[in-house]
């Protein structure tokens, strides 16, 4: 079993319980409660002492450590079964509530969750608000939380409140966004609006997640893709390629 290329740093942890005894068919975020390096989070992880692990995680920098190879079960989510089937990704966050998660790491966690669903046949990601979906795969949920197993907040209000999106949008670049199984996504037809604020900022992803590339000036753009994301009832990516734009502040011609 491979382990994503996006990695940059490895320091493996020799807290696992060997091979996985379940096919991995769920993602799990944490938030690390600090934020952390991919070196600091590997260093907690090395020692025995802490019986803790990750697959991976992403540093406050948004580079990814690997802790654990994806063959083996972490010891992350206080659930033996749902780590046997999870992979397992910490996050780098503030250290209290909400437990935000920077720009640079977010979007390097949405990524690393791509990389992770392609890798291993996940086709499509269902996350679900109510907790017995989760923790019992119920109608295709195949998201859970660490605080589903365990009396924590992990991983904060901040990732926990976004779940949705980043289902969104890992099913958006995996082109399952709106379909049912075997149903090819309906063919966007690109579209025109009307910039008139001057303070519109650009982003480089779907969401306030993603670092900033700029304002856009006042003037007639071409939408090509729209999306969900936190910040904005709908964003809307440009045809020039420079980013996305919150729909909440144009008029479509």
């Amino acid at each position: 079993m491979s382990n994503s290329s996006l990695v940059s740093y490895t320091r493996l942890s020799p807290n696992h319980s060997g091979k996985r005894t379940h096919k991995i068919d769920t993602i799990t975020i944490h938030c690390m409660a600090g934020q952390m390096t991919v070196e600091g989070c590997g260093a907690t992880f090395a020692s025995p002492a802490n019986p803790a692990s990750s697959n991976y995680g992403v540093g406050r920098d948004g580079r990814i450590g690997l802790y654990v190879d994806e063959g083996n079960r972490s010891w992350c989510s206080s659930n033996g079964p749902n780590d046997q089937r999870a992979i397992t990704i910490e996050v780098a966050s503030d250290d209290r509530e909400p437990y935000a998660v920077n720009p640079e790491a977010y979007a390097a966690m949405l990524d690393l969750v791509e990389d992770c669903c392609l890798r291993n046949g996940i086709k499509k990601l269902v996350w679900s608000t109510d907790k017995a979906d989760r923790v019992n795969h119920r109608n295709g949920c195949n998201m859970t939380v660490h605080r589903d197993y365990a009396a924590k907040s992990c991983p904060g209000t901040y990732l926990y409140e976004r779940m949705g999106s980043i289902a969104e949008e890992i099913n958006r670049r995996l082109g399952a966004a709106g379909s049912s199984e075997g149903e090819k996504p309906a063919a966007f037809i690109p579209y025109t609006v009307r910039v008139e604020i001057k303070d519109l900022r650009i982003r480089k992803g779907p969401g306030t997640g993603y670092a900033a590339a700029g304002f856009i000036a006042p003037a007639v753009y071409t939408i090509v893709e729209e999306a969900d994301g936190p910040g904005a009832t709908k964003w809307g990516k440009l045809k020039s390629g420079a980013g996305w734009i919150s729909l909440d502040y144009v008029k479509k011609m």
